[in-house]
């Protein structure tokens, strides 16, 4: 697989993607031609889910860094200032004090908390990055999808518009034939209902394509402006098909191995069993180096006068042992137990789930291969009925009639090999879905 991003400079260049999408008032410019590897490309920059994979990874940063937190020293400044009511004050007794420590606090022990917590966020931010991979895969599938729809509606405009050209020339020939006299009146009105009835269906199929291109603007998470409504690029692509033939067992195979679902619900389940340990710690004692400096100064009643300055250091060794806390450990334990299992049982049933979307793939796969086979036999027989039709009529052999019915037998024969090209494509997308196949790699694997 070819590596897109590096993990370093990936999480870096996180902002970066946001201070460009966040001007959501200066979209990109629609170019005037756009391929299938243009809109991916966009899509992986500014699809909307893509973006919320990404800050997931970043908030596991936070959780991190606030994990590590609890292994590194803190230091804390205290101060204190307080006055009395001379009257209130006994006769040894001070009306004002103010004080200022510096505390320095450093966890040597905390019962295996520490250590198994830091390993548990570790676990859960590699596991996002898999969620994001696995985000990405999804993205990819849905603006193929997508893109493909978009081709299926245009050829379809392209078949409608030839079929109305034709039925049009047909109307001027029948026309012509009427005025010489070789034909009735009946055969003029028959090209004119025959043509009347084809242009709906091109209204449907442009209608059809507006609506496939803002499905592809949403998917790839492009942003419309009023200067952009209604301009429409040129899409560049044909739905030509490559037959292909998967195995069965060797792809279920694959995709348990390289499906980064399964990867990332195995790191939970990593991360849910250092979490037991976690809450063990609470049978333990805890022990932390404590060291601070102080300095007070107190105002007595006796003399008015500040005096009785004290500053100090103080190092020493603090511990909490929670010998009873009602069950409280023990709790959090049977909990932490149970989230491991229903990890363990969750990616059992994705694995279940993994199989059977596979053999579902696979046998999608072999039904639109089989469809492409027929509907290309089928139009090529539709092509050459209507040309016999098309002989027999000029020679009076025939009538009228069987011309017509041979042009609406082609024009839908060449859209139903168009629609089983776009589902032999479109099951070829959720084949390489299945399997975990792409190009675009975010996972550090050392």
């Amino acid at each position: 697989m070819r590596s897109i991003h590096y993990i370093t400079t990936f999480l870096l260049s996180v902002s970066a993607v946001f201070a460009e999408t966040a001007k959501a008032e200066e979209p990109m410019p629609i170019p005037e031609e756009v391929y299938l590897q243009d809109a991916i490309d966009f899509a992986l920059e500014n699809s909307l889910s893509i973006l919320q994979a990404k800050e997931r990874i970043e908030e596991q940063y936070g959780l991190i860094a606030e994990v590590r937190s609890n292994v590194l020293p803190t230091i804390s400044l205290n101060s204190s200032i307080s006055e009395q009511d001379e009257e209130l004050a006994g006769p040894y007794s001070t009306a004002d004090n103010w004080s200022v420590s510096l505390q320095v606090r450093q966890a040597i022990y905390g019962g295996g908390a520490l250590s198994a917590g830091l390993r548990s966020q570790k676990a859960l931010e590699k596991a996002a990055l898999y969620e994001l991979q696995a985000v990405v895969e999804m993205t990819i599938q849905e603006v193929k999808t997508r893109y493909y729809d978009v081709l299926l509606q245009r050829d379809r405009i392209e078949v409608e518009e030839q079929n109305i050209e034709l039925l049009e020339e047909q109307l001027e020939n029948t026309q012509s034939r009427f005025d010489a006299g070789s034909v009735s009146n009946f055969d003029v009105l028959q090209s004119q209902v025959s043509l009347a009835n084809a242009k709906p269906a091109l209204i449907r199929a442009r209608n059809n394509f507006r609506v496939a291109v803002a499905e592809l603007k949403r998917s790839i998470g492009y942003v419309k402006t009023s200067d952009h409504v209604t301009k429409t690029p040129t899409f560049m692509g044909e739905l030509d098909v490559m037959i292909r033939d998967y195995d069965l067992l060797s792809s279920i195979t694959q995709a348990l191995q390289q499906r980064p679902e399964l990867a990332q619900q195995e790191l939970i389940i990593e991360s849910s069993k250092e979490g037991i340990d976690v809450a063990r710690a609470g049978y333990r004692p805890t022990l932390d180096l404590v060291g601070s400096y102080s300095y007070r100064r107190s105002y007595e009643t006796i003399d008015d006068r500040f005096d009785n300055p004290e500053g100090g250091w103080y190092v020493g060794l603090e511990s909490t042992w929670n010998i009873w806390d009602g069950r409280a450990t023990r709790g959090r334990v049977v909990q932490a137990r149970s989230q491991v299992r229903q990890a363990e049982l969750s990616l059992t049933e994705s694995k279940l789930a993994v199989e059977l979307e596979v053999r579902r793939a696979v046998s999608e796969l072999q039904g639109s291969a089989e469809l492409v086979e027929a509907a290309r036999q089928v139009t090529e027989q539709a092509e050459e009925a209507l040309r016999l039709a098309n002989e027999r009529y000029g020679v009076g052999s025939s009538t009228l009639l069987d011309t017509l019915q041979a042009r609406v037998s082609l024009t839908e024969a060449r859209n139903n090999q168009l629609q089983a090209n776009y589902s032999y494509l479109v099951s070829q997308v959720n084949m390489e879905r299945a399997l975990g196949v792409t190009e675009y790699n975010f996972v550090d694997e050392e």
